[in-house]
C-alpha cells in the first residue's frame, strides 16, 4: 500500500496538467481552451510538449471556476 498524499498546489510557481489534472473537473482539452479563452489559467508553452500554468492563476481558479477571469 502507498502512501500518497494528494498533491497541493503551491502558492507560487509553475505547475504541469499532470500535477493538476486530478484537481479540475474537466478534460485536458477543455482545460486549454479554457485558458485561451480566459476563463482559466493562461498556458505558458516552454516546448511542442510542454505547457505550464502558473501556481497562483491555478489557485485563483480553483477558489472560483465558475467567475475566474485571466487576469483579474
Amino acid at each position: 500500500m502507498t502512501d500518497q498524499k494528494p498533491y497541493v498546489v503551491p502558492e507560487t510557481g509553475w505547475c504541469r496538467w499532470n500535477q493538476i489534472k486530478s484537481l479540475v473537473p474537466v478534460s485536458k482539452e477543455t482545460w486549454r481552451q479554457m485558458g485561451l479563452n480566459g476563463t482559466g489559467p493562461t498556458p505558458i508553452r516552454l516546448g511542442e510538449r510542454t505547457t505550464l500554468y502558473r501556481c497562483e492563476d491555478v489557485r485563483r481558479w480553483l477558489a472560483d471556476p465558475l467567475f475566474f477571469k485571466q487576469g483579474g
